[in-house]
């Protein structure tokens, strides 16, 4: 399958949101058990991409898309602010083919150049195929919550896996860099 990446855009919802719903559900991803219309996509998209978080996805020859990834803030607090976390979606034919992968290593990549420091992968339902694209990608096992989820009737775990990004904690960040001048006043 032969795909590309490039920013998404506010003509990008209604495919983000169809690909979302089948991840709310059919899969353990999310722990979200009511699929966001569009007008929430939407939202939660502007909100993401205002704050200058990066959004991206992947698309066909003929510019369907197959799926989207971005970073976020984990917490708000301000000592966070250097911490992202990545969220990966992709529609059911684009899984297995690699488009994970690159989305996430594209993720990485641009969370990098823009000062962060630390990426946290929050993967619902410990699912396999997730760790193991992180684990690839160099992320590291960070814990497990043990039954912190409950959908499709079972009890679900949450694996969190880490990343350096840049020099990691080996050097104290700019103070001129997008995730520091995010949260001055």
């Amino acid at each position: 399958m032969t795909f590309s990446i490039r920013d998404a855009n506010p003509a990008d919802i209604p495919a983000l949101t169809a690909i979302y719903r089948e991840s709310v559900e059919n899969g353990v991803a999310t722990y979200e058990i009511e699929a966001p219309d569009e007008a929430e996509m939407a939202a939660r998209f502007a909100t993401i991409t205002g704050n200058g978080y990066p959004y991206i996805v992947a698309i066909d020859t003929d510019g369907t898309v197959l799926g989207y990834a971005y970073a976020s803030a984990f917490r708000t607090r301000a000592a966070y602010r250097f911490l992202v976390e990545d969220s990966i979606y992709l529609a059911p034919a684009a899984r297995g083919r690699g488009i994970g992968r690159a989305l996430l290593d594209q993720l990485v990549v641009r969370s990098t150049t823009l000062g962060f420091r630390q990426m946290v992968a929050v993967i619902g339902g410990a699912h396999p195929a997730s760790i193991g694209v992180h684990r690839a990608a160099g992320f590291v096992d960070c814990g497990t919550m043990k039954g912190s989820g409950y959908k499709h009737g079972r009890w679900l775990d949450t694996v969190f896996m880490q990343i350096d990004l840049g020099d990691g904690t080996d050097t104290h960040p700019s103070t001129d860099t997008y995730p520091d001048t995010l949260y001055r006043s």
